[in-house]
């Protein structure tokens, strides 16, 4: 494969596996007192992270593992279902920068079999361990209890974290347009991970990133109702970008859905797809939650 040769690009340069890190709050609370933004820190640890994956051996493995790989399940098709109802997708998450812990002691298989059994389209499942609590095997094991699609949640911002996703298992991953702000990187991103075969959720918080998502290929946007310097959240946010996303472009609310009124909510303002964690984590009855969503009528954008 061509790609293979090429020069990775990693976007603006970041210091070396030296870079001290920045302390978490006790029990992994909020890390809003931080000088950075959240998503420049975070950002910053993940520069880090991918020093260490960029080693000759360690890239050349999790190609190599990628490659052979076997096929993924469509992510992109389970979220446009064919009944006209809303798609689900449900979020394993332990903890969030802002919110701090969540469900500390979530399981990965009962949950993710109770998100199934209500009706999910498809699984999302955050790998991050500093703030989100997550991991690979998290992943591996969500998607091994599992028959639907499992979206890989995750700062991704150089192909070698692409091969990584594909080699682990994950159906689809995330690229995040606020983390990715060198258009052909995002471009090449996309068309890396489209080339091994996984889906791919682009991010986005505004119509200006919604157009460039769009520019890079994505079939699969999604508008995040949060804020990602401030972790603020509104769902107008949502409303106002979902006109801008083509009919034939599967669209994704993110962030700040609490309810099945919410996620009716973002039904009605032209969403194919909801993707729901911490309401689902808090949740007394998680598969409940997910089946009332999963209800919901597309209306559509045509």
């Amino acid at each position: 494969m061509s790609r293979g040769t090429r020069p990775v690009r990693l976007g603006p340069p970041g210091p070396g596996p030296e870079r001290p890190r920045v302390p978490r709050p006790p029990g992994g609370g909020a890390v809003q007192s931080l000088p950075l933004g959240i998503l420049d820190t975070i950002l910053a640890t993940k520069r880090d992270e991918v020093t260490v994956l960029r080693h000759p051996r360690t890239r050349d493995l999790l190609r190599a593992r990628a490659l052979e790989a076997p096929p993924t399940r469509d992510f992109a098709g389970a979220l446009r279902r064919p009944d006209g109802r809303l798609g689900v997708i449900a979020e394993l998450k332990r903890r969030s920068p802002s919110k701090g812990d969540l469900a500390p002691g979530l399981d990965p298989v009962p949950t993710a079999k109770a998100y199934e059994a209500g009706g999910a389209a498809a699984l999302s499942v955050l790998t991050d361990a500093p703030y989100f609590g997550g991991s690979v095997a998290d992943l591996e094991s969500a998607r091994a209890a599992t028959a639907i699609p499992v979206l890989r949640k995750d700062f991704t911002i150089d192909e070698v974290q692409v091969y990584e996703a594909r080699a682990i298992g994950a159906d689809a991953v995330l690229l995040i347009a606020a983390a990715l702000p060198d258009d052909a990187l995002l471009a090449d991103l996309h068309a890396l991970a489209r080339e091994l075969g996984l889906g791919v959720l682009v991010e986005a918080h505004d119509g200006h990133e919604v157009e460039r998502a769009l520019r890079a290929g994505a079939r699969v946007v999604g508008v995040n109702s949060r804020d990602l310097s401030t972790f603020a959240e509104d769902l107008g946010v949502a409303e106002s970008a979902a006109r801008l996303i083509p009919a034939d472009v599967v669209a994704v609310a993110e962030s700040a859905i609490r309810s099945a009124d919410d996620a009716a909510r973002m039904a009605a303002a032209g969403f194919d797809a909801v993707l729901v964690g911490e309401a689902l984590v808090r949740a007394g009855d998680p598969r409940g939650l997910v089946a009332a969503m999963a209800a919901t009528p597309v209306r559509g954008r045509g």
